[in-house]
């Protein structure tokens, strides 16, 4: 493959220019070399690097997961990659709770009110402002427990 240039690669990975250039400062990624005038020119390893934190940041991992990733990727350690992808896994199925509770509770909401009459006999005003029905406790299992003093 011959080299690109930023606006190549980032066309060739779906990207815009300024996520290129936010992952070079970011440090998770470089250009493969820089012309005398500067111009940064990228090969098949960037443009496989480039799509690789794309698809990881799809999976909900973040630039510092990434990073980890990727520095797990070149060491070979498949076990750590793995533990990883659990742990993300994990914090992924707390927020789908999180947001089943989110939905419960607005379907519980919107089902009691009438959507009509005073803003005061309003069940989804009253349960924001404190009144009438509980609403679900949205944070994660662990942030429920009593802290130990």
């Amino acid at each position: 493959m011959e080299t690109l240039g930023i606006g190549a690669l980032a066309q060739r990975a779906g990207v815009r220019i300024d996520t290129v250039r936010y992952y070079e400062r970011s440090g998770l990624l470089a250009p493969k070399t820089r012309l005398q005038s500067g111009y940064r020119r990228y090969g098949s390893a960037e443009l496989a690097r480039l799509r690789f934190i794309r698809r990881a940041q799809t999976l909900g991992f973040s630039l510092k997961e990434i990073r980890e990733l990727l520095t797990l990727s070149k060491g070979r350690d498949v076990a750590r990659v793995k533990r990883a992808a659990q742990a993300k896994l994990a914090d992924v199925e707390q927020r789908i709770a999180a947001l089943q509770r989110m939905r419960d509770g607005l379907a519980t909401l919107v089902a009691a009110c009438p959507g009509h009459g005073e803003p005061t006999d309003c069940p989804i005003l009253r349960a924001l402002g404190g009144e009438g029905p509980e609403l679900p406790d949205l944070a994660p299992a662990a942030a429920r427990r009593p802290a130990d003093h």
